[in-house]
């Protein structure tokens, strides 16, 4: 704290599974490994560690760097990278020339490339569109159908008869609803009249807890000042309005940050 430092002590054992204090060591231990370079970025969550790199002119140069400062840092912390589990997903929406992008390589083994992965419970795919995920979604939701009829046999509250759909429905929405198909919509409406004719009542429009959730999502971020997107939300000369992000792409202008601006302007 400050320039007081405490005696060393080395210890041999770690903490239980969901102890309350393994976020804080977890923070503690890893807070020394981050990016070294303004073209990438790491995302740490436990053992879910993602290095997220921008290739511009096909120089791969400061992500493959990147790559083995992680390995390094591993190697002097006593962690282990499992290769295995370890994937590639390339995001490249140029159409002018396919590009031939280098092999992953970390402690002589070569990291499958994939078109789609599971980060932290959403799929995340090659061409940044949704409907893999939300399949996913649909069969997940659909297979509740069976325990929330079994629930309702048992008399339960309707408040928990409810949240118990919409937490798989809603899970990490304001990542994917915004760019959904008209498609995806529908196959989430059908789940979503399932289960209202199941427990006798209706059910929140999955577009009002989006809309409810990108402000409360956007607040958060404004409240917190280390935030690295906290700097996106500014206000206008008038200091009543947020200042539009501009989007070359509908992609871009229907994801959280563009859509949790105009939800904040409306209010």
């Amino acid at each position: 704290v400050g320039k007081q430092v405490s005696p060393s002590i080395s210890l041999s054992t770690g903490v239980p599974q969901g102890c309350v204090l393994s976020p804080l060591l977890y923070s503690l231990y890893t807070y020394d490994c981050v990016a070294t370079s303004d073209t990438t970025s790491i995302v740490k969550f436990a053992d879910d560690t993602v290095v997220v790199g921008l290739i511009s002119d096909n120089i791969e140069t400061a992500y493959l760097e990147e790559i083995r400062n992680l390995e390094t840092w591993c190697q002097e912390n006593n962690l282990l990278l499992n290769i295995s589990k370890t994937k590639e997903l390339i995001v490249d929406f140029t159409t002018k020339q396919a590009r031939n992008y280098k092999p992953l390589i970390i402690s002589g083994t070569p990291v499958e490339r994939v078109d789609s992965f599971q980060y932290l419970g959403v799929h995340i795919t090659q061409d940044l569109s949704w409907s893999c995920h939300i399949n996913t979604l649909v069969k997940k939701a659909r297979q509740r159908l069976f325990f929330l009829r079994r629930l309702r046999d048992f008399h339960l509250p309707l408040k928990v008869l409810k949240n118990f759909i919409e937490s798989v429905l809603t899970a990490n929405i304001c990542t994917w609803f915004g760019n959904s198909t008209k498609q995806d919509k529908r196959d989430l409406q059908r789940v979503v009249r399932s289960a209202e004719r199941i427990i006798q009542s209706e059910l929140p429009d999955l577009l009002s807890i989006y809309t409810k959730r990108c402000k409360s999502k956007a607040r958060k971020i404004m409240m917190d000042l280390s935030h690295p997107n906290n700097g996106l939300f500014s206000l206008l000369r008038s200091g009543k309005r947020f200042r539009s992000l501009k989007a070359k792409t509908e992609r871009m202008n229907r994801s959280f940050f563009p859509q949790a601006i105009r939800g904040l302007n409306q209010v």
